[in-house]
C-alpha cells in the first residue's frame, strides 16, 4: 500500500487530532487520505504535535504495557509518545473527567533524566539509560484518545494520537539509587474514596519498569529525536487501569517512592 505524504498529510493527521483535543470532541478516525499505516507513519504525525500545540514535551509516556493492555486495544506491542508541559500536574490536583471518554486512572513509576540522551544507530544499554536518570518519582497518568472508539483505531492510528497522552501527575523526586534497579519488586497499593483497593507491582510493566524505560528511550531515539535533561518517562500501569468517575479521589502508596493522590470532578 502506497505511503502518506510524511511532510504534509502527517501535519495535517497531527492538526486534526490537537483541534480534536483542543475542543473536547472525539474523532470516528482520520480522512483516508491523512491516516498513517505502519507504526512508522504513527510517528510521523505524532512528532508534528509539538508545533501544532505550541507547547514543549514535558515527558513520554509507554502505553499499552501489558500483555492484557496490547490485547485490549489490538496492536502488537508498547506505544511511546510525548507528555506536554501543559498536561503535567502535581500531587493532589484536581482534575476534570468532563471530555475524558477512558476514565481510568493509571499508577505508574516516573523517571526523569539529568543528562540527555542523543539519537544514534546503536541501541542504548540499561547502563547507560540508568547513568543518565537524576530522580525518580510516584505518578499517576489519566490517558485518553481522540478517536471514539480507541480500542479499534488499530496501531497506528494509536501512535498517530500520541499513544493517548492526556494529563499527567508527578510526585516528590526521590534521587536516584540502587533501589531503582529493583523496581520490578516495588509493591504499590492503590485506593479509591468509594473503597476499591487495588494492587500492583513494577514487574506488570514489560517485566520491569527500567526495561520500559529502556525500550522507550531506543524506541523514541531510532524515530531522530532525543532524551532531553529534564524530560522524565512514566513507564506505564503498575496497578491495572482503575476505572474512575467525577467526584473520585485515587491515592497511591508507592512504598520508598513515596505517595501521591488526584480528586476528579
Amino acid at each position: 500500500m502506497e505511503s502518506i505524504d510524511l511532510s504534509s498529510n502527517a501535519r495535517t493527521a497531527a492538526r486534526l487530532l490537537c483541534a480534536a483535543w483542543r475542543d473536547g470532541r472525539h474523532l470516528a478516525e482520520l480522512p483516508p487520505a491523512h491516516r498513517p499505516r505502519s507504526r512508522a507513519e504513527g510517528y510521523a504525525v505524532q512528532a508534528a504535535w509539538a508545533s501544532e500545540r505550541g507547547q514543549p514535551v514535558a515527558g513520554w509516556k509507554i502505553a499499552a504495557t501489558s500483555t492484557a493492555g496490547q490485547q485490549h486495544i489490538g496492536v502488537s506491542g508498547p506505544l511511546a509518545g510525548p507528555v506536554f508541559a501543559d498536561r503535567v500536574f502535581g500531587d493532589g490536583a484536581e482534575m476534570s473527567l468532563a471530555t475524558n471518554r477512558m476514565r481510568v486512572a493509571e499508577c505508574e513509576i516516573v523517571l526523569r533524566f539529568g543528562h540527555s540522551l542523543a539519537p544514534r544507530t546503536q541501541p542504548y544499554g540499561r547502563a547507560e539509560v540508568l547513568a543518565a536518570l537524576a530522580s525518580v518519582h510516584p505518578g499517576i497518568e489519566l490517558p485518553d484518545s481522540r478517536f471514539m472508539q480507541f480500542e479499534q483505531a488499530g496501531e497506528a492510528q494509536l501512535i498517530a494520537d500520541a499513544a493517548c497522552t492526556n494529563d499527567m501527575l508527578v510526585g516528590a523526586a526521590v534521587p536516584v539509587d540502587a533501589r531503582v534497579d529493583a523496581l520490578a519488586q516495588l509493591a504499590v497499593q492503590a485506593e479509591v474514596s468509594d473503597g476499591r483497593r487495588p494492587t500492583g507491582v513494577g514487574a506488570n510493566v514489560l517485566g520491569d519498569p527500567v526495561e520500559a524505560l529502556v525500550w522507550l528511550v531506543n524506541e523514541i531515539t531510532a524515530t531522530g529525536h532525543a532524551l532531553a535533561a529534564g524530560q522524565f518517562v512514566t513507564t506505564g500501569a503498575c496497578v491495572p487501569p482503575i476505572p474512575v468517575s467525577p467526584g473520585d479521589e485515587v491515592r497511591a502508596d508507592f512504598g520508598w517512592l513515596g505517595r501521591i493522590s488526584v480528586r476528579l470532578r
